[in-house]
């Protein structure tokens, strides 16, 4: 039986226990035994990193410490997957180098609906519609195999990112005149990285359970944990 481990806390607007847990059963489903952690102090356990073959996390924010930072940078490269979605994955320890060079794409905003459109402390505000494109070469990775470009409407992720990783999927933002950006800008929305002898996996759609519920969304993800797995 392989072995699972889901690292899940950091800012609570991301929803990390209810959206981990669209996934813990499915992984059990695919022949995992789950540990469950909520706390990062698990990456600094050696015995259990090296019994791991795929870290699912969703910590949005917060900080990592040097420990836990070497602990989990050390399985991956010894060949435990590393996958999670949304700002769990690409917006956390922003303060880290190595986390961000171990991911391979860092949150920088999500552009807001034009300042007319706003309704008052709405967290509508922030979502887009906008659409997810497959890359055309790509079509045929088993993540996204079958799958063809779709939309959504919710917050639509700018990353930083470099060209070490395989791309899958991209979004675009529009050049618009209440933004400062004056043509449109394409950024990585479903991405791989190969780390060592590891897998690394990042989908930026997640931003609440009802977007991971999506079919297309879940379809990347649950495909997207599978592939990273040892």
């Amino acid at each position: 039986m392989s072995n699972a481990l889901v690292v899940r806390g950091g800012w609570d607007g991301h929803a990390p226990v209810e959206a981990t847990g669209l996934f813990v059963p499915f992984l059990r489903e695919a022949g995992f035994d789950v540990l469950v952690s909520d706390t990062l102090d698990v990456y600094a356990d050696a015995g259990t990193m090296a019994r791991t073959d795929l870290v699912v996390q969703c910590w949005t924010m917060g900080e990592i410490t040097v420990e836990q930072l070497a602990g989990l940078t050390a399985a991956v490269r010894a060949g435990t997957g590393f996958a999670g979605w949304h700002g769990g994955i690409a917006d956390a320890f922003r303060s880290s180098s190595d986390y961000l060079h171990l991911v391979g794409g860092q949150f920088a905003t999500h552009p807001s609906r034009p300042a007319a459109e706003w309704v008052p402390d709405a967290p509508e505000n922030n979502y887009l519609r906008h659409r997810v494109e497959i890359v055309p070469e790509r079509a045929g990775h088993p993540i996204v195999a079958g799958l063809s470009s779709f939309e959504l409407e919710t917050e639509q992720y700018w990353v930083l990112t470099d060209e070490y990783n395989d791309v899958l999927a991209t979004t675009t933002h529009p050049a618009r005149p209440d933004q400062p950006w004056r043509r449109p800008v394409t950024c990585p929305a479903v991405w791989t990285r190969e780390w060592g002898e590891g897998r690394v996996f990042v989908a930026t759609p997640g931003h609440q359970p009802d977007i991971l519920r999506d079919p297309n969304v879940r379809t990347i993800v649950e495909r997207g944990l599978l592939w990273a797995a040892r």
